[in-house]
């Protein structure tokens, strides 16, 4: 309501307006619940809807009439500064009030036939010269049309303005004088640069495209929505379009801070200081920027609608709308990240996370793919062929994903399965991945059986998993025993093959085989095999000569034994050390007579004396340190 200090011919009564005039009223205005008491004269000689609804009345004998005015846009505060307009006072157009006045002179049918340069004439002129010219005024006069769209699409308001901001947008800003913020005080209003406030003809030149993200995210969804699609007709490119729409969801859709593409520090802003943030229904939001959104490719954009698949599954819209987000984020999951395809699971799920919503998307890249389906493993190179970096980079990404949800005690045993069989075998030249990830789940359900432990092995091909993954699963205690034989089997075939290359003649091997291609899969088990057959060969060679030497040793060892024995059966009356020691030198040495043997054995005193008294020679100091070998 007007303050009561501006009113001069009008006061208030509670819901009621007279006229401070000394002719009492004739016709009372009803206009939602608050009655305006006028005068018939200064309303018919403007307003033709009043003068043809009064032509009614003509007839009847009373005195004051009702005149009840349905919808009428803007309500009563607008009324009142029509009807002073009326009685002659001057009213202000402004950016906020200018397209209601237009919609509200239209409905009263204020134009030149009822008066001389009347409201609808002199709004219409304000708005065609200064609100369309100014990209300011522009954007605050469209968010006014939020409160009357049908009205203002009528009058071909919205799309004057769209239309406007569209040809603003397409061209360089400095040309149509608005401040450009990010510069302060160092731009003129015609975009030049000044020096101690003289303007040096220097233009500031910015190939930023997002100057005006921030002023139309106060839009609400339904302008919004046409004003990009009337930015589309204009030639605005795809890319700045969807960088515009991420921002605008990103301002009114929860969980969306974490996309990555999203403007950092301040932004540029002109009219957004003025305005007020729109009043935004997530589900429709939502629901017209599936529609919105180009057919694009990218690792931001790819997370930005993984985003917004997580807000549609809480927010629980329909079902097309989420299967357009899946089918969007499936044909590019190859640039997806782990971290955003682990959606929770929203529903009443037993689960932690929502694999089918995944397995989805992996079904949609699959298809997306022609060439992923119509060829097998074998008459294809995934090295050579267009699609093998996408199918690696998403079999790896599965893989992951299966590892890290196989934790998950209320996972099914059937949805593991389902989820690797999702993609075909020729995208995993290495099964190591998916190992890691039924290892994973063994482990945390120990209650599984045998049976199903084995159903779920079924889908790992053990000829390509590399040395370490065949070293684990051999001694894996929480593989089925039939798994393990199956491993060690394969493990045995691979280094019988690595064996019966390496000696056959590398010369002839090289000419043929460099013209075929090796699949990377192949080439590196191949190498990995090579080198362990070759450590085996060398390990053999020096296990047979540590055998002979400790068979040599042994034979030396058990002849010391044997001296040993005789020496202690000799006689203890032989009291010269000097004697026993020589008997036993004697001994020791291999080309020695029998008969000195007997003459030294009976001229010995007590033989353990004359052991522990006699130095050690050379030859025994050699026998103890083979000896300690062992």
């Amino acid at each position: 309501m007007a303050p009561a200090r501006k009113i001069s011919r009008f006061h208030r009564q509670g819901d009621d307006w007279f006229c401070n005039a000394s002719l009492p009223s004739d016709i009372t205005v009803v206009v939602d619940g608050v009655n305006f008491h006028l005068h018939k004269f200064p309303l018919i000689s403007r307003c033709g809807k009043i003068a043809t609804i009064l032509e009614e009345y003509l007839s009847s004998t009373e005195t004051t009439s009702t005149l009840p005015l349905e919808e009428f846009p803007g309500g009563a505060d607008l009324f009142f500064s029509i009807v002073k307009f009326c009685y002659g006072d001057r009213i202000e157009f402004t950016p906020r009030n200018i397209v209601i006045l237009i919609c509200a002179a239209d409905y009263l049918s204020m134009t030149d036939e009822y008066g001389e340069d009347n409201l609808l004439s002199k709004s219409e002129s304000f708005f065609h010269k200064q609100i369309l010219r100014h990209w300011k005024d522009c954007i605050v006069a469209l968010q006014s049309c939020e409160l009357v769209i049908p009205t203002a699409d009528k009058l071909q308001i919205i799309s004057k303005c769209m239309n406007a901001l569209s040809v603003m947008i397409c061209t360089d800003p400095s040309l149509f004088g608005w401040p450009m913020m990010m510069y302060g005080s160092l731009q003129s209003p015609g975009g030049s640069i000044l020096w101690n406030g003289i303007n040096t003809g220097a233009k500031i030149h910015s190939n930023e495209s997002d100057w005006w993200f921030e002023d139309v995210s106060f839009l609400c969804v339904e302008l919004f929505e046409r004003l990009v699609q009337t930015m589309e007709t204009k030639g605005i490119r795809p890319e700045i379009l969807a960088r515009a729409i991420m921002y605008y969801c990103k301002k009114y859709l929860p969980g969306l801070g974490r996309w990555p593409g999203g403007q950092s520090g301040k932004l540029r802003t002109v009219a957004s200081f003025s305005m007020t943030p729109a009043s935004v229904n997530q589900t429709s939001l939502l629901k017209s920027v599936v529609k919105l959104l180009p057919e694009k490719k990218g690792k931001s954009f790819c997370r930005f609608l993984l985003g917004l698949l997580r807000v549609a599954l809480i927010l629980g819209v329909n079902h097309t709308c989420q299967d357009s987000l899946e089918r969007r984020i499936g044909v590019q999951l190859n640039l997806a990240t782990l971290d955003g395809i682990l959606i929770p699971s929203y529903s009443d799920s037993d689960t932690l996370y929502n694999s089918d919503c995944v397995e989805r998307m992996i079904r949609h890249f699959v298809s997306s793919e022609p060439r992923v389906t119509s060829i097998s493993p074998s008459s294809v190179d995934l090295d050579t062929s267009p699609s093998s970096g996408h199918l690696k980079k998403v079999a790896k990404l599965v893989d992951n994903y299966i590892a890290e949800i196989a934790s998950d005690v209320n996972l099914k045993p059937g949805k593991i399965r389902s989820l690797a069989e999702a993609l075909p075998e020729s995208s995993r030249s290495l099964h190591d991945g998916l190992y890691r990830a039924l290892d994973i789940y063994f482990k945390a359900h120990p209650w599984l059986s045998q049976n199903e432990k084995e159903q779920l092995c079924s889908i790992i091909d053990f000829q390509k998993l590399s040395i370490d993954a065949c070293a684990h699963a051999s001694q894996n205690e929480r593989l089925p025993l039939r798994i393990v034989l199956q491993v060690l089997f394969f493990e045995q075939m691979q280094l019988r093959t690595a064996l019966a290359g390496c000696l056959n003649v590398l010369d002839a091997e090289i000419a043929p085989a460099a013209s075929l291609p090796v699949p990377a899969g192949q080439r590196v088990q191949r190498e990995g095999w090579v080198t362990v057959v070759r450590e085996n060969e060398v390990l053999k060679v020096d296990m047979e000569r540590m055998r002979s030497r400790v068979g040599e040793l042994e034979e030396e060892f058990s002849k010391i034994k044997q001296e040993m024995k005789k020496v202690s059966k000799s006689h203890s009356h032989l009291s010269s050390p000097r004697f026993i020691a020589k008997g036993i030198a004697c001994k020791l040495l291999p080309r020695a007579s029998d008969a000195h043997q007997d003459i030294i054995e009976s001229t010995g005193p007590t033989p353990r004396a004359s052991v522990e008294r006699a130095p050690p020679s050379n030859r025994d100091l050699l026998h103890r340190k083979s000896f300690s070998l062992f």
